[in-house]
């Protein structure tokens, strides 16, 4: 069940691969989705299209941001196991991965944020390595088990965690039933594409850019345009800052959609939400 440790990505082992990541075979499927995100300059165009692309665009960003970040790597609030599942699934069908490898990886970052075994800090590696190289290195393909104990303990997890493609293939094969070749193009290979670099922005651009309100150990910092097209997370230094808390916009000018939508779950009574701390710019 426990996976090898982390190497350090300036190890020799850890960087090498990355060398080759474009060639790698396992790296395939990534770029073919990227070719495939092409598709819709060949497709005929419609605004139904284009809605549903920007729909599942943030329905998956949630699963990200409200279930994979906010949930699953520091639980900052609590759900029932039903909507704990649910959260999963949406988080899967961004095609990142499972949600215990999502976070373990996560809680290692933040333990080591901006520091020498920090997998993905641009201060150190570079723009390419911790925007998407260290996830094409074959190093980082397992979970850590150990760092997630509280989630590995539920067996629809794991399974989920295992077998993390599932919910994305089965969201494409829908599209195509649906719409054909145009919707999968738009709904699944574009929206997915934009999802991932939107994702990795944080990873990468809010190491780099930005505001630093808070004089925290590691180089995050706060993006208004990253927070409006990740629902949220590019108050990067607020989260680096109070990682327990549940909403990063810690002011009202500082949109937070993902942190709206899970009060506005809660005030509907999905999924017995109940959150764990709130910063003091909020009281």
């Amino acid at each position: 069940m426990h996976a090898p440790a982390i190497p350090t990505p300036t190890s020799r082992r850890a960087q090498e691969p990355v060398l080759r990541s474009i060639l790698k075979p396992s790296s395939w499927p990534f770029h073919f989705v990227h070719v495939a995100a092409l598709l819709v300059f060949f497709v005929p165009f419609s605004w139904s299209y284009v809605a549903v692309a920007a729909a599942l665009y943030f329905i998956r960003m949630f699963g990200i941001t409200g279930g994979y970040h906010r949930y699953f790597s520091h639980r900052t609030f609590r759900t029932s196991r039903a909507f704990q599942f649910v959260l999963a699934w949406l988080g899967c069908m961004s095609v990142q991965k499972g949600p215990l490898w999502w976070a373990a990886h996560h809680r290692h970052h933040h333990q080591y944020s901006d520091e020498e075994p920090d997998l993905h800090s641009p201060g150190l590696r570079g723009f390419y390595w911790s925007h998407v190289g260290w996830i094409l290195a074959p190093d980082y393909e397992e979970t850590q088990y150990k760092r997630i104990p509280d989630m590995a303990k539920y067996p629809e997890l794991m399974w989920l965690n295992r077998y993390h493609l599932v919910p994305g293939i089965t969201l494409a094969v829908v599209l195509f039933a649906i719409g054909g070749l145009p919707l999968l193009a738009w709904g699944f290979f574009l929206s997915t594409v934009a999802c991932w670099h939107c994702t990795f922005m944080i990873n990468s651009l809010t190491h780099m850019f930005g505001r630093r309100r808070y004089e925290t150990t590691d180089d995050s910092r706060n993006s208004l345009i990253l927070a409006l097209l990740t629902m949220g997370e590019g108050w990067h230094n607020n989260h680096h800052y109070w990682q327990s808390s549940t909403r990063q916009g810690f002011f009202w000018w500082e949109i937070d959609v993902t942190y709206y939508t899970l009060r506005a779950l809660q005030a509907v009574g999905v999924g017995k939400l109940r959150f764990r701390s709130t910063p003091w710019a909020l009281t």
